[in-house]
């Protein structure tokens, strides 16, 4: 196994870039904290090719530019798993530093290798332990999975832990890079990770913090109205104070919010999840927030997941979704990379199908729920 190289300083790294540089790929990976904060730390960052593997300390004193050069250099792949959070930390790490909450560039082009292993039958959230095991066979230790990687120095074991996760990431995906070209799959994996390549994807901004809530499809206008307006707020609040946004307001106590729609303290003060502290220091504010989002409520659309559908369309969702499931079972891929709940409730609720009928899920799924979910209607 190729030993783990320990950059500290400005000529340690220019120098590492060097041996990288002569791989048409590189797997890439980071450590970072954030239990505490609302802007993710950076805390390491491995890099590892056939023939070589760094390990950066951005806490150091270095200057990293050559690094965000060297990530943003379209002729060379990143190769990463599950690399959205990754990649956003190194979007805001090479963000310019006067602006808060602004996003840098994204390293591209992407092979994100959680994608193509769902792509040929691993559950679609399957971890890194476990599709090294499955694909390569190798068994990775766990016992530096809740370090802090904060602190200094670093253990012997740290730096070999960290180190791993490149370091199998080169093997796995070649392992992964031959089978999705063997089952004709290889630009789908290239579709789906251009997709992590969106900046907006990393961008702050307070106003679409709805975004990253579940479930308001099924709200009626004037609740969706509240809950954006109360993501918003907690958004911009926990960015201003750095704090997570659990610590801020809990995702069940916004959503508690929204749903209920109080008018007045009464109302607010129960709901049962809102602290007394919390209360005694936000009521009025709060209050100021949901007023707002009844007035707003007028340019809300209506429920695209009616509260009580009519129970033919469940029905008709229930019957997509096994097609769904068919379809996966015969592909051999993961059923939620074909079409997710979400996707069919939209289709058959509001007929949107935007995500169905892109790429290459249009002609393997997506046209073909298309069709059946309009044969109701059809034949009524």
């Amino acid at each position: 196994m190729t030993p783990a190289l320990r950059i500290a300083t400005n000529e340690e790294l220019r120098a590492a870039l060097e041996m990288l540089s002569g791989s048409t790929f590189v797997a890439l990976d980071t450590e970072f904290m954030r239990e505490r904060t609302y802007y993710a730390g950076l805390c390491l960052i491995q890099l590892a090719t056939p023939d070589a593997c760094a390990i950066i300390d951005p806490l150091a004193r270095i200057d990293l530019q050559p690094l965000w050069e060297f990530l943003c250099d379209r002729s060379r792949l990143k190769v990463l798993h599950s690399g959205r959070q990754d990649l956003e930390v190194l979007s805001f790490a090479m963000a310019p530093p006067t602006t808060e909450g602004a996003v840098g560039r994204v390293p591209g082009p992407l092979f994100d290798t959680q994608v193509a292993a769902a792509l040929l039958g691993s559950p679609a959230q399957a971890g890194y332990a476990t599709v090294v095991s499955e694909r390569l066979g190798h068994t990775l230790p766990k016992g530096q999975t809740r370090t802090d990687w904060s602190r200094r120095p670093l253990s012997p074991e740290q730096v070999e832990y960290a180190a791993d996760d490149v370091r199998y990431l080169v093997p796995l995906y070649q392992n992964l890079t031959a089978a999705l070209t063997a089952r004709g799959r290889l630009d789908w994996l290239i579709e789906e990770s251009l997709e992590l390549e969106d900046p907006t994807l990393y961008r702050i901004d307070p106003t679409d913090a709805w975004r990253r809530l579940k479930g308001l499809d099924r709200l009626r206008p004037d609740q969706r109205a509240v809950a954006k307006l109360m993501a918003q707020w907690r958004e911009a609040r926990a960015m201003r104070k750095d704090k997570p946004r659990g610590w801020i307001l809990a995702d069940e106590s916004l959503r508690d919010i929204a749903e209920r729609v109080p008018a007045n303290r009464t109302e607010l003060d129960a709901i049962p999840s809102l602290s007394a502290n919390f209360l005694r220091k936000r009521s009025e504010e709060i209050l100021g927030l949901i007023a707002q989002g009844r007035t707003n409520a007028a340019t809300e659309a209506p429920a695209m997941i009616p509260a009580r559908p009519d129970p033919r369309l469940v029905a008709q969702v229930t019957r997509l979704l096994a097609i769904v499931r068919e379809e996966a079972q015969r592909q051999e891929i993961a059923p939620e990379l074909l079409a997710t709940r979400r996707d069919v409730e939209r289709l058959v609720f509001s007929g949107r199908a935007d995500h169905l009928l892109q790429g290459w899920r249009r002609d393997v799924i997506g046209q073909r729920l298309v069709t059946l979910a309009a044969e109701p209607a059809a034949s009524g």
